[in-house]
């Protein structure tokens, strides 16, 4: 049975820019992946979890054995580099092997250990070959092969893919989650694309200035986003501000530049300014009640359809994707609504829930 507490993280360390204060847990066989901005404390996080760092205070669990006094070597914690640090002097086989070697293990089972890796990496033919070598794509994956072939309990990857291109790095992540599947290890990783947390990841962390803001399944955190950063940065969103009212049939919710409309209740008592989310891609044009209506500023053809942004009222801009059966051009007057399901409101900055 798989531990939910697999690996438990409390920490704090602090920094002229920032103090990094982390509560987290992650469990056994999950791929769970830390997004944000440069310089939020991702990095440094994987840093502490692999003793690179130690924190100021706090503790960091892993599979029962308390982490936070063992040195690097003790912890079985595989850490892939953004630019995979693989030993420039030494073959493809001996950066495999180089693991192995500290662990002490045989000669025999450490070539046979090689020889595991080697197969599942598609390696083979390069055993030989040295660093310089090597394109992108088979460096990387010599970084993964390095950091497995010891069997660690917890695999870090620190942007793995970031010096790729695009085509490569779609690729590549797609392999990854492939082999985190069928080989089951527990992996955590960094990355500031939206896309790639998005789609490699069991459950995902956003943080900004060294807090975690949300945690939750990635459509869970796309779809419900706790905080306008959460919101924004994992993909376009309009906030539009509003007054919000609980009551017995729902939320009467009053958004700027549009007519009143009821949603489904919240949690708690919800009163005072929030900040009504909807998806670029939860509008939808109508002239049937329209919540908002306005004018078309820009139009984008972006091959699967169009991306608008219209303005409505109070000079309020909000962005519009629509399916190639709707053509939108700059002038037009439109009228837009969407499904209640599809609207969050979120606080707008100040704590408003009240039990």
């Amino acid at each position: 049975m798989m531990k939910e507490d697999f690996l438990q993280i409390d920490v704090t360390k602090g920094y002229p820019e920032f103090q990094l204060e982390v509560q987290l847990t992650v469990a056994e066989g999950e791929f769970f992946s830390l997004v944000g901005p440069s310089g939020c404390g991702k990095t440094t996080l994987l840093r502490l979890i692999s003793g690179l760092t130690r924190p100021d205070q706090g503790r960091i669990i892993l599979n029962d054995r308390d982490l936070t006094a063992l040195t690097v070597w003790e912890r079985k914690i595989g850490f892939v580099f953004q630019d995979y640090a693989l030993f420039p002097h030494l073959t493809v086989g001996g950066n495999i092997e180089y693991g192995l070697k500290i662990q002490r293990l045989p000669g025999s089972q450490r070539q046979e250990r090689i020889k595991k890796m080697l197969a599942l990496f598609e390696l083979e033919e390069l055993v030989d070959r040295r660093v310089q070598e090597l394109s992108g794509g088979e460096r990387q994956r010599v970084a993964l092969a390095r950091a497995l072939a010891p069997e660690p309990f917890l695999l870090l990857l620190d942007e793995p893919f970031a010096a790729l291109d695009y085509g490569l790095r779609r690729r590549l992540r797609r392999e990854l989650k492939e082999l985190q599947t069928k080989l089951g290890f527990t992996a955590i990783f960094v990355t500031h694309q939206q896309e790639e947390a998005l789609s490699l990841s069991d459950r995902l962390a956003v943080m900004a200035a060294g807090r975690i803001l949300q945690v939750g399944t990635a459509a869970e955190v796309y779809s419900n986003p706790v905080h306008p950063f959460v919101a924004t940065f994992l993909g376009d969103a309009n906030l539009i501000p509003c007054t919000v009212q609980s009551g017995p049939e729902g939320l009467t919710v009053h958004p700027q530049g549009g007519k009143s409309l009821l949603l489904p209740s919240a949690p708690g008592r919800v009163c005072g300014s929030y900040l009504l989310m909807l998806r670029p891609e939860d509008l939808f044009l109508t002239t049937d009640a329209p919540v908002f209506t306005g004018e078309i500023r820009t139009a984008e053809y972006i091959g699967y359809g169009f991306s608008a942004e219209v303005e409505v009222g109070g000079g309020l801009i909000l962005k519009l994707l629509t399916g190639k059966e709707n053509p939108l051009l700059p002038g037009e007057r439109v009228g837009l609504a969407f499904r209640p399901q599809a609207a969050k409101v979120i606080p707008d900055g100040a704590h408003h829930l009240a039990n």
